[in-house]
């Protein structure tokens, strides 16, 4: 073998693994954005909701829980993707929301939304 036919069988080595790692990543987002971890429902108060980032433009929001009357409010950070689901939101502000979401847990990067939280509906309870 010469010099030259190492170097393209190399070359050809060399795109194949950065196919295959491409594949690999491709499913592994797939799977981590359409399996959910856990499951649930959040009441209460969405206090903010806005679209945010340079690049990747996603959808945060915090909806403030009150657990019991006099009780410290708790926040919950969410994330939404689904665009009924957002507009959904914008208009029960300042009312008292059911928001079910999904948990998924392992998103490589802040693209597909900055929280682990994802609403998958809301709906409104006043």
């Amino acid at each position: 073998m010469t010099g030259e036919e190492i170097g393209k069988k190399a070359v050809k080595i060399f795109v194949l693994l950065i196919a295959v790692v491409a594949v690999l990543f491709t499913g592994y987002v797939f799977i981590v954005l359409n399996w959910s971890y856990s499951k649930g429902e959040r009441i209460g108060y969405v206090q903010k909701f806005s679209e945010k980032g340079w690049l990747c433009k996603t959808w945060e929001g915090e909806l403030q829980m009150l657990p019991v009357p006099g009780a410290i409010p708790e926040k919950f950070v969410f994330s939404v993707r689904d665009k009924t689901v957002i507009g959904k939101i914008n208009s029960s502000m300042g009312k008292k929301v059911s928001l079910s979401y999904e948990q998924h847990k392992g998103i490589p990067t802040n693209c597909f939304g900055e929280s682990e939280y994802f609403a998958a509906d809301a709906k409104v309870l006043e």
